[in-house]
């Protein structure tokens, strides 16, 4: 009966979308703006090819028995996250609020129904669907980093369905959404500070302590491909200005402006974790290089589009050397988070965040704030307020949802699987 649930699911959105055929059009066709749907298609497919990017990223770094099933793991979101969002995901995350600011209709966009003809600010309200798609995708995609070389697949899949539902979701709806409640508290985040590296990084603790050490602990971590490391990294930053830069919605000049900063800060992140190695009495390593660069852009994402330039220098550096020192701590300690994504993503979304609440100011997006070094607390005491809120939203309700899955099926594999290899034990593939 396992065998057949998930495809009778694939036969219900079938029956669905011949139900919902999704070809009703606004009376009055919304006026567009062809250079930000330009923009913004572009920028929906960079985001994209971070997803892939991520896979070649986590693959290079873990053991070679285990290099595919990580690297599907990342991929395979592209596919299952995709058909939630489409038939109720993107309509629960910015449908008309019915949830007291942390959930949407899920009849407003159902199966994207009322989609064609209507506008979100300058854009088609489909193409801003297919955009924040990518966002949803990759954030599942985050987490596996923290138990990569342990998991069963099948039970993967499962948790990362209940992820997006109950935590991305609802914090897509509170942080974006006109009518949701960090948004109308006054909470900046451009590009998914909160909603992204937050909640993947505290999901990744999460995993990491729920899940326990692996059977086969190396004492040495040797990564099977850095080639793969850099690849990766390459392709997320590339990727990257997509996630910043398209979040202007608009192809203006604060699209510029988030792009320029997102670039500042990876590239002086990646500088500031070769010498901090350096000042550790450590060799300059390419996997630190760009662990650095892949934290510069994770920090600088809430903050992209409200920061200048230089001070995007700071939350790079400064961003750099304290998840560096909390992965200094992670590995004295008994947290198996395979690949420090909680010290890379979620101290970064953190830092970012609070740094967005110190930097962030008014000559760069009037939407936004002036922060903590332009003379007001306001802003930064809002942030401290949300980050405690989404931190324990997010590492508390993913400890409840891997325990739920683990009812369903249990999350790791047999120690037998564990040792031979995810590879050969769950897809019946090597490297």
């Amino acid at each position: 009966m396992k065998k057949v649930v998930p495809f009778l699911i694939l036969v219900v959105v079938v029956v669905l979308a011949l139900l919902y055929p999704g070809n009703t059009a606004a009376a009055k066709p919304a006026t567009f703006d062809k250079a930000d749907i330009a923009w913004l298609l572009i920028s929906t497919a960079l985001v994209l090819l971070m997803t892939p990017g991520l896979a070649f990223f986590y693959g290079g770094m873990v053991r070679k028995k285990n290099v595919i099933s990580t690297m599907l793991q990342s991929f395979v979101c592209m596919g299952l996250i995709t058909i939630i969002w489409v038939v109720f995901g993107f309509s629960m995350a910015f449908g008309d609020d019915i949830g007291g600011g942390f959930l949407g209709n899920p009849k407003s966009f159902f199966m994207m129904q009322n989609t064609i003809g209507v506008a979100w600010g300058t854009i088609p309200v489909i193409l801003f669907a297919m955009f924040q798609l990518k966002f949803a995708v990759i954030t599942p995609a985050l987490i596996t980093g923290a138990f990569a070389e342990r998991i069963r697949f099948n039970s993967y899949l499962i948790f990362i369905t209940l992820f997006i539902v109950i935590i991305y979701i609802p914090l897509a709806h509170a942080t974006w959404h006109p009518q949701g409640f960090f948004f109308k508290l006054g909470v900046l985040d451009f590009a998914g500070g909160t909603v992204v590296h937050m909640s993947a990084g505290w999901a990744a603790l999460a995993s990491a302590l729920y899940l326990k050490k692996r059977t086969d602990l190396p004492e040495t971590h040797a990564p099977a491909r850095i080639s793969y490391v850099i690849l990766g990294t390459g392709l997320l930053w590339f990727g990257w200005f997509g996630f910043n830069a398209g979040s202007a919605l608009g192809s203006g000049e604060l699209a510029a402006t988030a792009l320029a900063t997102t670039t500042t800060a990876s590239a002086a992140a990646a500088m500031s974790w070769i010498f901090f190695d350096m000042l550790r009495g450590k060799k300059p390593s390419a996997l630190g290089a760009c662990i650095g660069a892949v934290v510069g852009l994770v920090a600088v994402t809430p903050a992209a589009g409200y920061i200048t330039v230089s001070s995007s220098l700071i939350v790079g550096i400064v961003s750099a050397v304290v998840s560096n020192l909390v992965v200094i701590w992670r590995s004295k300690t008994s947290i198996d988070d395979t690949l420090d994504v909680f010290p890379c993503h979620g101290v970064g979304g953190m830092m970012g965040m609070l740094l967005t609440g110190v930097f962030a100011t008014k000559t760069v997006n009037s939407a936004g704030a002036n922060g903590l070094f332009y003379g007001e607390t306001g802003l930064f005491v809002k942030h401290l307020i949300a980050l405690v809120a989404v931190s324990a939203f997010a590492f508390i309700g993913s400890f409840i949802l891997l325990k739920v899955t683990d009812l369903i099926s249990p999350l790791r594999v047999t120690p037998e699987e564990e040792i031979a290899g995810l590879d050969i034990s769950q897809h019946d593939e090597e490297l």
